[in-house]
């Protein structure tokens, strides 16, 4: 068994010593160019072209993370490069849900305990109380609905909140009253506290953080973006913070990594900036899912995971 290994940026070293240890019959390699080798399995993180490029014996492409938006782009623009019976696979959760449940919360709990205005105070040499925030009224929205945003949005109801989610198509979720579609989308963010946008970044979903989105919840409200920067209409934004509609933000994602220094963004007060870390990729769980994945299709075994490349997830 051949496999190529590519995850760009990042220290090869241990995921190439851990999937070692748990495919000792496997012979992997990392992707150089020029590297036209035989390969029945790709583990890559934004691969180049070359790397696709005349594989035809390639069995199955693993995405060594849960956003597969880069991939697609680059299928996208080069069509024919994955035959359509090659399966596109991405990671399900592997620790992340667990990150992405304290980092929301962290977020939301700021806001609704109003340790933003505390620190603005703080600053001032302020003593002040402030009026305290009723959690039945904190209407808190999740967008997206999948394995990471059922988590969050299921948590923060088990904490106490009145949650809504929203997905492209009809989803439960135990304590979420749940929407879905364009019909479902007119109705979900009307008077929401708090927005918080986990979906897959499809054609449908880009830029659909808007002024009009923002303009249906409720003023003085809160965005947290822990999906994708290309999500949010960046300047509908800094808008929307600037006339009061948003209170702050909470940004994990950008359209541009890393945000370039002078970018509007650093000089808001009311944006809470961190660079991506919200729900970071697990190596050991990634590589356990992914090696009993690759064990499976061995055997002619069923996987999950495997992405719908008509529907951008």
């Amino acid at each position: 068994m051949n496999i190529l290994y590519h995850m760009a940026g990042d220290d090869s070293a241990p995921w190439l010593s851990e999937l070692g240890a748990r495919l000792p019959q496997a012979r992997i390699r990392i992707f150089e160019p020029g590297d036209h080798e035989p390969a029945d399995y790709a583990l890559v993180w934004k691969p180049p072209v070359e790397l696709l490029q005349d594989r035809p014996g390639l069995k199955a492409v693993f995405n060594l993370g849960a956003g597969v938006d880069a991939i697609l782009a680059l299928l996208n623009q080069h069509p024919g490069l994955l035959a359509p019976h090659v399966p596109l696979i991405r990671i399900e959760d592997a620790g992340m849900g667990a990150q992405m449940v304290e980092y929301v919360h962290h977020a939301v709990i700021r806001h609704f305990r109003r340790m933003n205005d505390y620190a603005r105070l703080q600053q001032s040499a302020t003593w002040q109380p402030l009026p305290a925030r009723i959690q039945a009224d904190h209407h808190i929205g999740v967008m997206g609905l999948g394995a990471l945003g059922a988590q969050v949005a299921a948590s923060l109801a088990a904490a106490g909140f009145p949650v809504r989610g929203w997905s492209r198509n009809p989803k439960r979720v135990e304590g979420v009253q749940c929407y879905h579609g364009e019909q479902g989308l007119d109705q979900f963010p009307d008077g929401l506290q708090v927005l918080v946008n986990l979906l897959p970044l499809t054609a449908d979903t880009a830029d659909i953080l808007d002024r009009r989105l923002f303009a249906m919840m409720a003023r003085g409200s809160q965005l947290i973006n822990v999906a994708r920067g290309a999500h949010l209409v960046e300047d509908d934004l800094l808008a929307a913070l600037a006339d009061g509609q948003l209170a702050t933000a909470t940004l994990d994602v950008f359209r541009e990594e890393p945000l370039p220094p002078a970018h509007p963004f650093w000089r808001e007060p009311r944006i809470e900036m961190t660079p991506h870390i919200s729900a970071m990729t697990q190596r050991t769980e990634s590589i356990q899912q992914i090696t009993a994945k690759i064990n499976a299709l061995e055997r002619g075994a069923p996987v999950a995971g495997i992405v719908d490349r008509t529907r951008g997830y």
